[in-house]
């Protein structure tokens, strides 16, 4: 495929240039419904419905950065008791930031402010709360090159893309937390619980 287009009609492809920047990316992802089915969009296909879960929006987001001249990053975090949270990541300036389409409100944006993997990470710590009050977070994975599957049509194809999450499955996770950190850990208070779950939706 052209390395201009990446598979993408010329309309397709003038929808991601207008979104200019990864703010503008969250943006847009911040407009559409979260949808709760059990889905594997490709982004041509999030385009198209004008819908996405924590998954789809962040391949989306991959997708669109790479055509703003960024690499198609995305990254694991991984839960306790809670599922998995796939998001997007970009550099600028040698710092770390993140697009992310999900149903917890402050599980979203993050600001090009990190230094390492780990504090973006940690920065999710806080706000990555169950429905029922526990604090989850526990791994996070390296990031994925979404190049990688190029040859499988990632971004543009009509069918299910489920080896994007199959292998984000097989990879390492490094830990954040000790064992001992993790059972000294207090529930989420009510405060808390009120402001992440602004805007969420229930089955």
């Amino acid at each position: 495929m052209p390395a201009t287009d990446f598979g993408f009609t010329p309309a397709e492809l003038h929808r991601l240039r207008l979104l200019k920047t990864p703010l503008g990316v969250q943006r847009f992802l911040d407009r559409l419904p979260y949808h709760l089915a059990d889905t594997a969009w490709s982004p041509r296909r999030v385009l198209a419905e004008r819908t996405a879960h924590c998954m789809e929006g962040a391949i989306f987001a991959a997708a669109a950065l790479r055509v703003l001249g960024y690499p198609p990053l995305i990254w694991d975090l991984e839960a306790y008791r809670d599922t998995d949270h796939v998001i997007a990541i970009f550099r600028h300036r040698g710092c770390w930031g993140a697009v992310a389409k999900s149903n917890y409100a402050n599980c979203r944006w993050r600001d090009p402010v990190y230094r390492t993997l780990r504090e973006l990470a940690m920065s999710y710590f806080d706000t990555y709360v169950s429905v029922r009050g526990w604090r989850g977070l526990r791994t996070y994975s390296r990031p994925v090159n979404l190049k990688r599957f190029d040859h499988l049509q990632w971004m543009t194809s009509l069918k299910p893309i489920w080896f994007i999450a199959e292998h984000l499955c097989e990879i390492p996770h490094t830990r954040l937390l000790t064992r001992a950190q993790e059972k000294r850990l207090a529930p989420a208070d009510g405060w808390l619980m009120k402001s992440v779950l602004i805007g969420h939706r229930w089955k």
